[in-house]
């Protein structure tokens, strides 16, 4: 009986690996890349209030979006609150310098999200660049939405481990 568990169970890993939220190609994708202005202490503190601040205002404004253009629409139609939100994170933290917000594709190196694993390639993204944007940089997925999920409601349950727990 184990031994049918644990094949089941690679079975399944293999499966959730090669589907990878059943995405089809790059075109499927949407990163967020935010650029800090340097990799001093208090740039690389304010990149990550920047990220929060527009994790926060997206997430709503992307989760209906039900495809990778719809997500690009909404994001070219608020491109200029984009700015405004994070212009006012880097007001309120002190920064005189600005940021500038586009939609483009760009190379990424192969990242690793849980289970899920981008190659290198080019992908369609929202890129942030805070002042001179030549610090180190913070990125995820937009679409599908594996940084913009509004998880305060949300109770994880794997019925994977409630099975493996009927006979372990």
């Amino acid at each position: 009986m184990r031994n049918i568990v644990v094949g089941v169970l690679l079975i399944l890993v293999s499966i959730g690996l090669v589907g990878c939220f059943g995405m089809k190609d790059n075109e499927d994708i949407l990163r967020i890349h935010i650029r800090a202005n340097s990799n001093e202490v208090q740039d690389q503190d304010v990149k990550y209030k920047v990220k929060e601040s527009v994790v926060n205002y997206l997430t709503p404004k992307v989760a209906g979006c039900e495809s990778v253009e719809m997500v690009i629409d909404v994001l070219n139609t608020d491109k200029c609150n984009i700015v405004k939100v994070v212009n006012n994170v880097l007001i309120e933290n002190g920064f005189d310098y600005g940021c500038t917000v586009d939609i483009r594709e760009e190379y990424f190196p192969t990242r690793v999200y849980e289970e899920c694993t981008l190659d290198a390639d080019f992908y369609d993204a929202l890129i942030i660049s805070l002042g001179s944007g030549e610090g180190d940089n913070w990125w995820c997925v937009v679409y599908p939405p594996l940084c913009f999920k509004d998880t305060r409601n949300v109770v994880y349950k794997s019925k994977l481990m409630e099975i493996i727990g009927k006979y372990f």
